[in-house]
C-alpha cells in the first residue's frame, strides 16, 4: 500500500505538470531561433535507373589472389580502422548514456559516523557533549519525468552519432580497400614499366653490338658507335629510376598493411594477371545512398536535428520524482529496530525563468550545427555525383586511347622493323633506328599507363560507388538499442545507417 502522503505528493506534481503551459509563457523563451536549412530538403540521390549489384568483396573479381591476401591482410591490421572502431565504441558508450537518462536510477548507501555531539549548540540533552556512533542504510531513487522529449531527443541524437560512426567505420574499411588495390595496381604498372625497361636495355645492347661490328667493318663512323653506346647508360638508368620507384611503391603497400618492415609480395605484381572489373553502362542514383560517407553525413545531420530539438526542449520545465526508504538511527544497536525506519517522497518542478541567455545561446549554437551538417551533406552529395561521374568518364576515355594506342604502337613497330633492316642493309643511318625506336620505346610506356589507368578508373568507380556497402533497415537499431549489451563490437552489420 502507498502512504497516503505519498499520493498526495504525487497529486501535486501532477497538478504542477498541468500548470506547466501557463507558467512556460513568463520564463526563458526559444521563439526566434531556428535552423536556417530543412534536413527534408536536402538534395537526396533519385531512386533511378537499373538495379546495379556490386559485392563487398568487389577486389576479387580483378583475380588476383595475391590482392585479395593483400586486401584482407590490410583490413584486419590497418591502424586507421581501429581507430574508427575505437570512435564506433565511444559512440555506443554515449548512447548508453543517453538511453540511461530516460529511466529511473536506485542507489543504495550504507554510512556510519562516530562523533562527538557538541555541547553547546542545538543538540538534545541526551546526546550533548556525549561520543556516539550513528548509522544510516538507505534506497534512494529518482526519476526525471521527460515530458517534453529532451532526453528522448538526446537518445535520438546518439543513436544517429552511432549510426553515422558506424558508417564512418565502414567508410574507412571501402577506403582502405580501395587504396591497397590502387597501391597494388601502381605496383604493377611499375613492374611493366620496368620489364619495358629491361626490354629496351636488351634491345640496346644488341644494337651496340651491331655498331661495333660494322664500325670494326669500316660501315660506320665514330658518331654511329658513340650514340650506340650512350643509349646503353641511358636504359640502364631508367632500370634504377624505376626501381628505385618500386622499392617505394612496396613501401606504401607495407604502410597500409600495418606492417612496415614486411615484404609485401610473394610473387611480382602484373597488370597482366588482373581481369577488368565488370561495370554496368547505366548507374542509378540511389547506389549513392550505399555510400558510408554519404550516409554518415546524412546521420550526423539528423542526429544535430535531434540535438536542436533537445536544446528547445531545455527551455520547459524538469520533473523530478525522488523517494527513498531505509533505517537511520544514533546507536548502531539500534539500526535494525522498527523505529529507526525512514521514507520520503520528493516531487520537484524546474523551471528556467532567467539565465542571462544561456539556452538561447546554447539553441543558436545547435541550429547553426544543424546548418552547417546539412551543408556538409549537400556538399558530400555533390561530390559523390562527380566522383561517379568522373570516373565512369576516365573509364570510357582510356578506352578509347587504349584502341587507338595499340594502332600507333603497331605503326611505330612496323617502322623501328623497316629502319633497323634499311640500316643493316647499308641503305640507312643510325639516327633513323634511334628515332624509330624511341617511338616504339613511347607507345610501350604508354601501353602500361592506360592499361593501369584503365584498371585505375575501374577501381575508382567502385570506390565511388560505395564499395558494395548497403545499409540495413532502420528498423533493426531499435532492436540492437535494447540488446547492446550482448553485441559483439567486431559485429559488421551493427547500426547501418538506411539509404538516404
Amino acid at each position: 500500500m502507498i502512504p497516503g502522503t505519498c499520493l498526495r505528493a504525487l497529486a501535486l506534481a501532477l497538478a504542477l505538470a498541468l500548470a506547466i503551459p501557463v507558467l512556460v509563457a513568463g520564463c526563458a523563451s526559444s521563439r526566434d531561433i531556428a535552423p536556417r536549412t530543412r534536413l527534408d530538403a536536402v538534395a537526396a540521390p533519385a531512386l533511378t535507373g537499373a538495379p546495379v549489384s556490386l559485392s563487398d568483396t568487389w577486389w576479387t573479381e580483378l583475380g588476383d589472389p595475391q590482392l585479395d591476401r593483400l586486401v584482407e591482410q590490410a583490413l584486419t591490421g590497418n591502424p586507421s580502422l581501429r581507430l574508427a572502431q575505437s570512435r564506433l565504441d565511444r559512440a555506443r558508450a554515449v548512447l548508453e548514456v543517453a538511453d540511461a537518462a530516460l529511466l529511473p536510477q536506485v542507489n543504495a548507501s550504507a554510512e556510519a559516523t562516530h562523533q562527538r555531539y557538541t555541547a553547546r549548540g542545538m543538540v538534545p540533552a541526551a546526546l550533548a557533549g556525549t561520543v556516539s556512533t550513528s548509522g544510516t542504510v538507505q534506497l534512494s531513487g529518482g526519476w526525471e519525468i521527460d515530458f517534453f522529449g529532451r532526453y528522448a531527443q538526446a537518445l535520438e541524437a546518439a543513436l544517429g552519432a552511432a549510426r553515422a560512426a558506424h558508417a564512418d567505420a565502414q567508410a574507412a574499411r571501402a577506403l582502405l580497400a580501395s587504396s591497397v588495390v590502387r597501391a597494388y595496381l601502381h605496383a604493377a604498372r611499375l613492374q611493366g614499366q620496368l620489364e619495358v625497361a629491361q626490354r629496351a636495355l636488351a634491345q640496346r645492347e644488341h644494337a651496340l653490338q651491331l655498331v661495333q661490328d660494322r664500325f670494326a667493318a669500316g660501315l660506320d663512323s665514330r658518331l654511329e658507335l658513340r650514340q650506340s653506346e650512350s643509349a646503353v647508360p641511358e636504359a640502364r638508368q631508367q632500370i634504377e629510376a624505376l626501381s628505385e620507384q618500386a622499392v617505394l611503391a612496396r613501401n606504401a603497400m607495407t604502410a597500409l598493411l600495418g606492417q612496415p618492415l614486411a615484404e609485401p609480395f610473394t610473387q611480382l605484381p602484373s597488370l597482366a594477371v588482373l581481369k577488368p572489373l565488370p561495370v554496368a553502362a547505366d548507374i542509378p542514383a540511389d547506389l549513392l545512398g550505399r555510400r558510408a560517407d554519404v550516409a554518415a553525413a546524412r546521420w550526423r545531420a539528423e542526429a544535430l536535428a535531434h540535438e536542436v530539438g533537445s536544446a528547445r526542449a531545455a527551455f520547459y520545465p524538469n520533473v523530478n520524482l525522488a523517494a527513498f526508504v531505509g533505517l537511520s538511527s544514533i546507536g548502531l544497536n539500534n539500526l535494525l529496530d522498527s523505529g529507526a525506519r525512514q521514507w520520503g517522497v520528493t516531487p520537484a518542478i524546474r523551471l528556467p525563468i532567467f539565465d542571462a541567455g544561456r539556452l538561447r545561446a546554447n539553441l543558436r549554437a545547435k541550429a547553426a550545427d544543424l546548418d552547417a551538417a546539412v551543408e556538409v551533406y549537400n556538399g558530400a552529395v555533390i561530390d559523390a555525383v562527380r566522383e561517379v561521374a568522373d570516373q565512369l568518364a576516365s573509364g570510357r576515355g582510356v578506352a578509347r586511347q587504349l584502341a587507338e594506342q595499340r594502332l600507333a604502337q603497331q605503326g611505330a613497330q612496323a617502322a623501328y622493323d623497316i629502319a633497323l633492316h634499311r640500316y643493316q642493309g647499308g641503305v640507312g643511318n643510325y639516327l633513323q633506328v634511334l628515332a624509330a625506336e624511341n617511338a616504339v620505346l613511347a607507345q610501350r610506356r604508354l601501353n602500361v599507363d592506360l592499361a593501369a589507368r584503365a584498371l585505375d578508373a575501374q577501381v575508382g568507380l567502385a570506390h565511388a560507388l560505395g564499395g558494395g556497402w548497403r545499409p540495413a533497415p532502420a528498423t533493426s537499431e531499435r532492436v540492437r538499442l535494447a540488446d547492446r549489451s550482448t553485441e559483439s563490437t567486431s559485429d559488421s552489420s551493427a547500426l547501418r545507417p538506411p539509404a538516404p
